[in-house]
């Protein structure tokens, strides 16, 4: 007897094909970026099989050995192309970048998100093994000087965005289109994209597929606490502090007691030392939140984008419902010509 068809409200939604979906072997052009304790083997591998880019974050494990671990891990999730975050960033007791690299390109995985620094040795060496690099910058500068050095695909980040959007202050309307127009290599627009609205707006502007962080956390695979995701839900637009800006390395969280302290530090008279605030800021006490569901007991890293999200989906419901959004919204935009 043959099988009933599928309504076409619950049949999936066609591939959106682009360079970035041909590049990356996925049916949608959607990544989820690297995220510091939430990138584990559950989001990427759910990811992955929904038809996006899953993202391992290499330094959420502490060692690359155990990354090595966690590759395998996913692996045994998914049997679909998932890549790897190593984020390179200055420091006077850096982690083994490099060994961290090493176990990315042992363990067979061919794509690659980097940020922060991008050393052309590390592009050399995960060019000559296979390796697709995605690189994600805040500014037009960096994103040319990334292409000069061979990245395959750049990662655009706007203001909206969470984590650290630069010190330019240029939102993604802008900063997009402008990217598009001075690279030869095909564009992801990253920050304040959570639906499928926003990514045919990205697509209109020029980029070839969306990269998105605070709304992959509030799914069901994301490997926080419910107190996190509910905390997300109900948040608006106008709920995020920049942190760090009297620094010169600003950031964006979410609004909570801590990062509410830290930006009241920092407007004091005289501003404040980062001795100071090291405290509230720690790493260790963001991923104790993250994992208790304590949302004040220190930073919860999250964009602007948190006005959009209104559910908890699985991954799978999410990319379906931006797929077809994305497909109506352009089609909507279409009849006005």
């Amino acid at each position: 007897m043959d099988t009933p068809s599928l309504s076409a409200a619950s049949a999936p939604v066609a591939a959106i094909r682009t360079r970035v979906s041909n590049m990356l072997g996925i049916r949608y052009p959607i990544v989820q970026g690297g995220m510091m304790w939430v990138g584990r083997a559950e989001l990427a591998a759910a990811v992955s099989n929904a038809g996006g880019l899953g993202v391992l974050t290499a330094l959420t494990q502490p060692s690359p050995q155990a990354l090595r671990d966690e590759i395998a891990r996913c692996r045994a999730m998914t049997d679909r192309p998932f890549g790897v975050n190593l984020t390179i960033l200055p420091s006077a007791n850096p982690p083994p970048y490099e060994a961290y690299l090493d176990a990315i390109i042992e363990s067979g995985v061919k794509i690659l998100e980097t940020a922060g620094n991008n050393p052309k040795e590390f592009i050399q060496k995960a060019k000559a093994a296979g390796v697709t690099i995605l690189h994600k910058c805040t500014s037009v500068r960096h994103a040319l000087s990334a292409q000069r050095n061979g990245v395959d695909i750049v990662s655009i980040d706007g203001f909206e965005c969470a984590g650290h959007p630069g010190e330019d202050d240029v939102p993604g309307l802008v900063l997009i289109p402008i990217a598009v127009a001075a690279l030869n290599i095909p564009v992801i627009a990253s920050g304040g994209i959570g639906d499928g609205r926003g990514m045919a707006a990205a697509l209109a502007l020029g980029a070839e597929g969306v990269n998105m962080g605070t709304r992959f956390c509030a799914t069901q695979e994301a490997p926080i606490h419910d107190n996190v995701k509910q905390m997300m839900v109900q948040l608006t637009e106008r709920d995020t502090n920049l942190i760090f800006r009297t620094l010169k390395n600003t950031g964006r969280v979410l609004r909570n007691k801590v990062s509410n302290e830290v930006v009241a530090k920092e407007r004091r008279p005289g501003g404040v030392e980062f001795a100071e605030i090291h405290p509230l800021v720690m790493g260790a006490r963001g991923r104790r939140a993250l994992e208790t569901g304590n949302i004040d007991d220190g930073l919860i890293w999250g964009g602007q984008v948190v006005g959009l999200i209104h559910d908890i989906p699985s991954c799978a419901e999410l990319l379906q419902r931006m797929a077809r959004e994305c497909r109506d919204s352009l089609a909507a935009a279409n009849t006005c010509f």
